[in-house]
């Protein structure tokens, strides 16, 4: 007999089944995304230390960078400015800052705080005595693109600064990583354009270049920072325990006090960001499509001041202004209801110097028109004329060929009927009696054999005359004979 309560259930088991299937699938992205097992906490600490220090060579190459730099910043090339993100040093102290805090180490904060002071200082001023002394110096839009931050520059900092740290940690270093973060992050641009507002007195630029290089610094060494403390790096050993409490006090307090900065840079850009897309979407949707209302110029934001300028190049009434400045109060523009719109239409003396010289262009422009027309009727004309002459020619040309054969063929039988012409020739004379009014006469010259008498002559050349008349369907022809 079987025992049937030996049997499988398969409703109980669907559990462990599942079970099973969920710890593969654990497993499975434990280990793809695990890095703990392939870190080297010795190597990677001391390749961060290694690239701390600023002297020798790496000063040198920091100055070539900054002039690499300034000038594809100068000449808006992209490629040259990403040339000199691959060679300049600044990501050293960075990374060491970021380590310094995560291994509470205050030598190496000291020492990367000094050496990025001093990176700082000498790239400013040598991008400083660049633009000030290179005679071509002119906004440019790689210049422009560094002056004014968004959320979009706090997440590339970040973000690259974790998959630079990552990189550093594993075992056997990916360069190709360094290489992207370096681009990505964009250190040594910021710092030359900064250099450039100060050559230029331009303090917006100035402090917009500076505001983008310090986001990039602190997400770089705070990315740096949390990679270190989840593969928990150990911390840094002193001699007495006091001194330990002491230098991690300082060391918490130090990370407190670039995280706040961090946090409200975060808040505070991606606020700005929120507020510019929402300006940018009422600007595209409720000013551009204002019937009949062209605009001058851009629309301005003025984020501290809360205002939205604009100008229009027509006269606004207070109820069209009122009316755009309701539309604000759309939910699709909440960040910026609380903003005032400041409108102003072009003043009169513009608007009368604008018609006038709209209407004197006018003017001009239809001068302009009669003489085109009247030089295209005189064109016609003498396109008339010239084919007029064209088919003269031709006409005259197949008359005078058509002579042509006549008279050779008048000729040849000329000899036949008259054995005695020695010469004979024909040609179209002009002929005037009074000397005032002038004819063309066809004339025939015909020489005869000098033994011939006159009186035969005479009557050989009447007889000629009406036969030429005939053969050469002219109304009359006159013969004159040469001696």
């Amino acid at each position: 007999m079987e025992d049937y309560n030996q049997q499988p259930n398969s409703e109980n088991q669907s559990p462990s089944i599942e079970q099973e299937v969920k710890n593969r699938i654990t497993s499975f992205l434990y280990e793809l995304f695990d890095f703990r097992d392939d870190t080297d906490h010795e190597k990677t600490i001391t390749d961060i230390k290694a690239d701390i220090p600023f002297k020798g060579a790496t000063a040198w190459i920091l100055l070539f960078a900054v002039f690499v730099a300034s000038i594809g910043l100068n000449a808006d090339s992209t490629a040259v400015v990403i040339g000199a993100m691959l060679i300049s040093p600044l990501m050293g102290p960075i990374l060491g800052l970021g380590l310094s805090f995560a291994l509470n180490d205050i030598g190496t904060f000291k020492k990367s705080l000094i050496n990025l002071g001093v990176m700082i200082g000498l790239s400013l001023f040598a991008s400083f005595m660049f633009f000030y002394l290179f005679p071509l110096s002119d906004d440019t839009s790689e210049l422009l693109g560094r002056i004014k931050p968004d959320i979009r520059d706090v997440l590339i900092a970040f973000f690259g600064g974790l998959a630079l740290m990552v990189a550093k940690t594993k075992k056997g270093t990916i360069s190709s990583v360094i290489f992207g973060v370096a681009i990505a992050t964009a250190l040594m641009p910021p710092l030359c354009t900064a250099g450039y507002g100060l050559a230029k007195g331009n303090f917006q630029y100035f402090f917009g270049a500076m505001y983008l290089f310090t986001i990039n610094t602190i997400f770089i060494a705070l990315a740096g920072f949390v990679v270190l403390k989840m593969l928990r790096f150990p911390m840094h050993k002193y001699a007495n325990s006091k001194t330990r409490k002491r230098y991690a006090t300082i060391a918490t307090v130090l990370g407190i006090a670039v995280m706040i900065p961090a946090i409200f840079t975060f808040i505070r850009v991606l606020e700005e960001s929120r507020i510019e897309r929402a300006f940018n979407g009422f600007v595209k949707n409720e000013v551009r499509t204002i019937p009949n209302f062209q605009l001058i110029g851009d629309p301005e934001l003025d984020i501290p001041n809360r205002e939205i300028r604009l100008r229009f190049f027509n006269e606004v009434t207070e109820g069209e202004s009122n009316l755009l400045s309701n539309q604000l109060n759309d939910a699709s523009y909440k960040k910026i209801k609380d903003f005032q719109i400041k409108i102003k239409g072009s003043d009169t003396k513009s608007f009368e110097l604008i018609t006038t010289a709209y209407k004197e262009k006018r003017e001009e422009l239809q001068e302009s028109k009669n003489i085109i027309a009247g030089l295209q009727k005189q064109i016609a004309s003498l396109e008339e004329t010239i084919l007029g002459l064209n088919e003269r020619i031709e006409k005259n040309a197949q008359s005078e060929s058509d002579k042509v054969v006549a008279f050779s063929r008048v000729a040849k039988e000329a000899k036949i009927r008259y054995v005695d012409i020695e010469e004979i020739g024909f040609a179209s004379i002009l002929n005037s009696k009074d000397f005032i009014k002038i004819d063309t006469i066809p004339q025939a010259f015909v020489r005869w054999n000098s033994s011939v008498p006159d009186s035969i002559i005479n009557l050989k050349e009447k007889a000629m005359q009406l036969w030429l008349q005939k053969e050469l369907q002219l109304d009359t022809i006159f013969i004159k004979r040469e001696k």
